[in-house]
């Protein structure tokens, strides 16, 4: 089992004790393990293989997990959540997908009204027997009836990239350690970076393509072969993700991995585009279009003029090669035909990390420990930026706390700089809070004293579209506002964005040279692409930030940058490409 298999597994666990009133630091530890290996950049199979280590090294894992863990990696099964399903009406899986409905909630409407589907809870909304319900309300009952259709769409049942990138990672380690595969990649919307995929997609180049198969079919995460053919193979493999592997021969690799890349749209366009010179395209290659096909195309009597790599592909249609991230059938051909696509941003571009946390609110990591990891990935500086005080269950800092934090940076910059130049430069900033009734959770003559402000919409948002838009752009109009965080509070899979103006944030935000943010949390990537998109247009600077809570969440930077790409960022369309200097010359203040 991967790291997210293990979480899930303990995210489940922890749902259903709580669904029956379990004991709440029980429910807690199980959550907190859940967090804990799903933000491991190591597998949790590793550090049991380790003689020198022990699974209760890390944080929040005692001998109990550590067990549980041990059965999971050996067996792939878990006794007590098993217990606890056949213990669990079925479809309090299908209800706590609903935003809002946690555990608790779904057991009153699950004992007071007999829900049993989708279907019969939507209709006790619309007879209004939900609000009636202790601890409800025309509200909530409003709020879930708006909310069951994000649960039932079946996209919001996909992986997030980061799970399936640590799939994908594993599964070409393992292929690649089979003699018989010449060249491996992983194509699909995995490629391109999609926030969430549906499958995975592997195309191999080898004149073996038995041997290639078997060795899919070995792998320890293959869980059932759905399909096999001669050149092709289905497998089922971690958390039910459908893995699909085409073989073909050198000649057709560059053509099979464009077409099995995608979209469907970008692909139709430059078939069309190659059609206008006289060629055809297919996974086999590209070949002249008076050439005679057979049934087979693999048997091509005509000329093939193109096909073993991408760079071909694309040449013979014309074009530039065109990076995965932009293949959604946009403007991306018309760009490539005349030479005009983006030098994409890339992770290495990265200067600076600007929204982070450490355990003076809700981190996991000191503020020195996030400062010496930050030093290791070589970033020129960092800004501090934990929780307001409006963030309770958060401990957010009132004035008198942040004030003193702010003293301990100074401090920190101060011996960092003993020596000469400094390796980091530690920025005093602040998440704050936009307030439902409006203004931020701290005074100005307090904010007035940071480096670097991030303001952030936590509460309050099943308010109305303009009420919520004018919380952000007030927010935006602050002269000591930096950024806005996460600008339409999505979770990917989990919660659908607030109701937000965003043309309207957009034009804020370019009218007072305020930054707005890619969240890099592979839950939020947050602004999406279109935003992004929409905001380089207006000439709106993006600052891509992890968020993290922890020294690993760092990691998650790569996943901004993914976003970024998708939305067409340059480094100069972002800010926190630039040095510290340059960085402050483009802050509105």
């Amino acid at each position: 089992m991967t790291n997210a298999d293990i979480a899930a597994t303990f995210e489940q666990v922890a749902d259903l004790l709580e669904y029956q009133g379990g004991n709440v630091f029980r429910v807690r530890a199980y959550r907190n393990a859940a967090r804990t290996i799903d933000g491991l950049v190591e597998s949790v199979a590793a550090v049991r293989a380790d003689p020198k280590r022990s699974l209760t090294d890390l944080e929040g894992i005692g001998a109990d997990l550590a067990d549980k863990i041990g059965t999971l990696l050996d067996t792939a099964e878990l006794p007590l959540l098993a217990e606890l399903r056949k213990s669990v009406p079925s479809v309090v899986f299908d209800l706590m997908r609903i935003p809002g409905l946690g555990p608790k909630k779904v057991k009153l409407l699950v004992d007071a009204l007999g829900i049993d589907s989708f279907e019969s809870l939507e209709t006790a909304c619309r007879e209004g027997r939900v609000a009636a319900v202790k601890g409800f309300g025309a509200k909530t009952q409003s709020a879930i009836l708006g909310n069951i259709g994000f649960a039932k769409n079946p996209d919001h049942t996909r992986l997030l990239w980061q799970e399936a990138d640590a799939i994908m990672q594993d599964l070409l380690g393992w292929m690649r350690g089979c003699p018989e595969v010449r060249q491996i990649e992983g194509a699909g919307s995995w490629r391109r970076g999609r926030e969430t995929v549906g499958d995975l997609d592997l195309v191999v180049e080898s004149g073996e393509p038995t041997a290639v198969m078997d060795r899919l079919c070995g792998w320890k995460e293959t869980s059932a072969v759905l399909l096999r053919g001669d050149t092709k193979t289905s497998v089922r493999g971690p958390q039910g993700v459908q893995i699909d592997l085409r073989v073909v021969d050198h000649r057709s690799f560059g053509a099979a991995l464009q077409y099995f890349t995608g979209s469907k749209e970008h692909n139709v366009g430059l078939r069309s585009l190659a059609r206008e010179r006289g060629l055809t395209i297919n996974e086999y290659g590209v070949y002249e279009l008076t050439s005679e096909l057979t049934d087979d195309t693999k048997s091509a009597k005509g000329l093939c003029v193109a096909g073993a790599t991408e760079q071909d592909v694309y040449k013979a249609a014309g074009l530039s090669w065109v990076s995965p991230e932009l293949r959604e059938g946009r403007d991306e051909l018309t760009a490539a035909a005349h030479g005009e696509l983006p030098h994409l941003v890339e992770l290495g571009d990265i200067c600076g990390d600007l929204h982070m946390h450490t355990t003076a609110t809700d981190g996991e990591d000191t503020l020195a420990e996030m400062v010496r990891v930050a030093i290791s990935r070589g970033l020129h500086y960092i800004a501090i930026t934990d929780h307001g005080q409006r963030v309770t269950m958060a401990r957010g800092l009132d004035a008198r706390r942040l004030l003193t934090q702010w003293e301990q940076i100074d401090r920190l910059n101060e011996s960092l700089a003993e020596d000469g130049r400094p390796p980091i430069v530690v920025l005093k900033g602040i998440e704050v809070d936009m307030l439902e009734k409006g203004g931020l959770d701290l005074p100005d003559d307090v904010l007035s004293q940071a480096d670097w402000v991030v303001a952030s919409l936590h509460y309050g948002q099943n308010q109305p579209r303009d009420r919520i838009t004018a919380r952000i752009i007030e927010a935006i109009e602050n002269p000591h506002v930096s950024v806005i965080g996460h600008p339409t509070g999505r979770l990917l899979n989990r919660r659908p964005p607030y109701d937000v103006d965003i043309e309207a944030v957009i034009a804020a935000a370019q009218r007072t040279g305020t930054f707005l943010e890619i969240n890099a949390n592979p839950w939020r990537l947050d602004l999406n692409e279109h935003h992004a998109a929409a905001a380089k247009k207006a000439g709106v600077k993006i600052v891509i930030s992890t968020d993290a809570h922890s020294t690993q969440g760092f990691d998650v930077m790569r996943c901004g940058v993914l976003q970024a790409r998708r939305a067409g960022l340059e480094a100069g369309d972002v800010a926190n490409t630039r040095t510290l200097a340059e960085l402050r010359k483009l802050m509105k203040r």
